[in-house]
């Protein structure tokens, strides 16, 4: 049985995300969805409320691909959490050039603190390749639609949380 663990800070879940979600839990047995606490990072939402968005969203996408999939929170090194859920490999989207450079130096940094991981990379399916979460926040506190970019109960507390201006 192969885990693989999906670490972000999914702030908030996007399309994007879910496409990864997704498509990894048709790749391995299980996949532990983790949600990235990072105490010096100010968070549109806070971990409980990510992990919450997060469960209600995977939900289906578990029915509908049949995979194992968890949701949990973590505040330390993703190594760790990988060890400590017992994944041998880390799944990380890349919409383009640019994150295949960031990631690559994370995962080159990952394998040399624990070399018995590997790093999967998906790229992001063309329809949500354009998708990052800070532009989605950007739009909601703009008073913009973000119907396109995040499922509507996300959209709902991003307009909860900043009403039209």
């Amino acid at each position: 049985m192969t885990t693989a663990l999906y670490a972000g800070s999914f702030d908030p879940a996007t399309y994007g995300h879910l496409d990864v979600i997704e498509r990894a839990s048709r790749l391995f047995d299980r996949l532990v969805v983790a949600v990235g606490v990072h105490h010096e990072k100010k968070s549109e939402f806070d971990a409980a409320e990510r992990e919450a968005m997060l469960r209600e969203l995977v939900a289906s996408i578990a029915i509908r691909t049949g995979g194992r999939i968890e949701v949990v929170a973590f505040s330390g090194l993703v190594v760790e959490a990988a060890r400590e859920h017992g994944a041998s490999v880390m799944v990380r989207g890349l919409r383009n050039a640019s994150d295949l450079d960031v990631e690559a130096g994370m995962a080159g940094m990952n394998a040399e603190l624990a070399p018995e991981i590997d790093t999967v990379y998906l790229g992001a399916s063309p329809s949500v390749r354009h998708i990052a979460s800070s532009l989605v926040k950007q739009i909601a506190r703009l008073g913009g639609d973000v119907a396109a970019f995040v499922p509507p109960q996300v959209a709902a507390k991003l307009r909860d949380r900043y009403p039209a201006v």
